[in-house]
């Protein structure tokens, strides 16, 4: 989708059935000269996304393996199998003042290689992999060494401890002013997941460092494009199934565990769910006003919030059982009913409770099980230390189109993803003392409860899904906030997601857009960094940088191989496919058909085509 308007940012959304990308342009006094050699690529990796070394001897008892200084933390299975105590001591934090346990502490890699493959190894590379695909898109189209930065970070923080501990924000400032000196011409951000509201954090942080006059001139010089993928603007639901009951990530660890190792990072919180209605008070003005503001922020909510039932999500995020009598249980056995002189109508059912995402957002939902759970007293007191009381930015707040020129907006739908929750007391102490009972999905513009095991075969359930499904973390609600950026006017271009030679490509000029309507409804199945995305995204990058393009966008008319890996042998026909791409060329050590099919011309030469 592209826009035009004149005398305001222009917009373009590309609707490619494996993504969505939205770019905004904005004109500013400095203009980058095009030569697209100067450029240099920054990387925010996500949540989870960065590699944690030891910084401590730590002797493991009943273990083979110890911990010593520089020592793979995040991620090392083989450790966390041998001595889980151990590597819990190097991953927890204080809960509350975020300091390192006594014994050990873990620090954030440095470099490309901190991102690439979390866990490297045969078996455990292939399933730890973050980056390094991208990485070799960017190698074998030639890019430099020195021209992709990698900026890891200790995701365990929130931001304010960030900068606090890690002085991360003055360093990624540095990072930018360091790569134009190198270079001699903008950057590329490219943002995973929690990077992207890292990324939001440093641009509000940014304000105060510099003089408000320079800030956009400051965004021109290091600054030519944000690529957005993957980003929870919104948040994401699975951050409150994380808290409440645990998310192992895949990790040989129980729920229990997983959810006392993840409630003692202050980022816990950083992703909750929030509603697109309540907007805060800037901090930014605290700052020239003297100090005469209140210090703790508040919720802003429009009308629209009272109005809507869910603050403009699907469902509620939260339904959860609380005893109806203070003191008890939710479910008391009977000697605890014949000791308390309780009859069974007294006792009744457990009351539920139901929250929507501002509920959650503003502690609302803390607070009303704060009696059943010893967990929610930390969970308030980070929630207004390290968010409703940032002195810089109030992250659980919808995101304002950033003023950067080119912006690019790319997440994966109509996958199952997780909306809603009902939680109920286990019986059991903390970290258990939670089970979920059941679980609502977005599948494909309606909701389901988790009976669902194929499509469509479980109950129905009301609410205001979107036009689609989110990419199976991040609901599309959440994904799409960044929709709110385009304009009145936008030109939607509808193509396959492999290879093809245009014949089914659909284009529709001037379609409006409404500020809360949907624009590309029905969008087909994808997921997030699969070939498929790199291939765009690398198109996009590549077309948007290039100053001899004759578009604004890169044109979808057709997709041919890119790389020798898109080559393939087609048996039917006892050839090459793409014939007017790809030749069979032996190489020795090939092993298969396939592998000798490359392309006629350099990938360079073929790039030409897209200009």
């Amino acid at each position: 989708m592209k826009e035009r308007a004149p005398r305001l940012p222009s917009v373009a959304s590309i609707a490619v059935a494996v993504l969505l990308v939205t770019g905004l342009r904005t004109v500013y006094s400095a203009e980058f000269d095009g030569d697209y050699s100067k450029l240099s690529g920054i990387i925010i990796p996500g949540f989870a996304s960065t590699q944690l070394r030891a910084w401590s001897l730590l002797d493991c008892p009943y273990s083979p393996l110890d911990f010593n200084p520089l020592d793979l933390v995040w991620l090392d299975t083989t450790k966390l199998l041998s001595a889980v105590n151990c590597w819990l001591k190097c991953m927890m934090l204080d809960p509350f003042n975020q300091t390192d346990n006594a014994e050990c502490k873990s620090r954030p890699d440095s470099g490309l290689s901190a991102i690439t493959e979390l866990d490297p190894g045969y078996i455990t590379g292939p399933l730890s992999s973050v980056w390094k695909e991208w990485i070799k898109w960017c190698i074998q189209f030639g890019i430099e060494a020195n021209a992709i930065i990698a900026v890891p970070y200790d995701w365990r923080l929130s931001p304010s401890m960030l900068e606090e501990r890690d002085l991360y924000f003055h360093t990624l400032k540095l990072t930018f002013e360091t790569a134009l000196k190198l270079r001699g011409g903008p950057s590329l951000v490219f943002g995973h997941s929690l990077g992207n509201l890292v990324f939001r954090y440093f641009l509000e942080w940014l304000k105060l460092e510099i003089a408000p006059k320079h800030y956009n001139q400051w965004l021109d010089d290091h600054i030519h494009a944000y690529f957005a993928v993957g980003a929870p603007l919104l948040g994401s639901p699975e951050t409150v199934k994380a808290t409440l009951f645990g998310n192992t990530f895949g990790l040989p660890v129980s729920e229990g565990t997983a959810r006392l190792m993840f409630n003692s990072f202050s980022s816990s919180l950083w992703m909750i769910p929030h509603s697109k209605y309540c907007t805060s008070d800037n901090p930014y003005w605290k700052h020239f006003s003297g100090g005469f503001r209140k210090k703790n922020q508040t919720y802003h909510c429009e009308e629209q919030e009272y109005r809507s039932n869910y603050s403009g999500w699907p469902t509620n995020l939260v339904n959860i059982e609380i005893p109806s009598i203070p003191g008890f249980d939710a479910y008391p056995s009977l000697q605890e009913m014949v000791e308390t002189n309780l009859s069974a109508m007294e006792c009744g059912l457990p009351t539920q409770l139901s929250f929507s995402a501002r509920e959650v957002a503003d502690g609302t939902l803390f607070r009303a099980i704060e009696d059943y759970d010893s967990d929610t007293k930390r969970l308030l007191y980070q929630l207004q230390k390290s968010y409703h009381g940032d002195p810089v930015l109030n992250p659980l707040t919808p995101w304002e189109r950033p003023p950067i020129k080119n912006i690019f907006c790319i997440y994966g739908v109509d996958l199952k993803t997780e909306v809603g929750y009902y939680f109920a007391p286990s019986g059991k102490p903390y970290p258990d003392n939670w089970i979920i009972t059941d679980v609502v999905y977005e599948i494909e513009g309606s909701l389901y409860t988790r009976q669902v095991s194929q499509l469509l075969s479980g109950n129905l359930v009301e609410g205001n899904p979107g036009a689609t499904s989110g990419d199976e973390t991040v609901p599309y609600n959440s994904l799409s906030l960044c929709k709110s950026w385009l304009g009145p006017k936008v030109n939607i271009t509808r193509a396959p997601q492999a290879e093809h030679d245009g014949s089914d490509v659909q284009v529709e000029l001037n379609v409006d857009h409404l500020p809360e309507e949907d624009i590309v409804p029905n969008m087909t199945r994808n997921i997030v960094r699969s070939p498929v995305l790199m291939r765009e995204l690398w198109l996009q990058m590549w077309h948007d940088i290039r100053p001899d393009t004759t578009s604004k966008f890169v044109t979808k008319a057709k997709r041919g191989p890119l790389r020798d890996d898109d080559c393939y042998w087609d048996y039917g026909k006892a050839r090459c496919a793409w014939a007017e791409y790809c030749e069979y060329r032996y190489i020795f050590g090939d092993v298969h058909l396939g592998q000798s099919c490359r392309l006629k011309n350099s990938s360079a030469e073929t790039l030409l085509n897209y200009l």
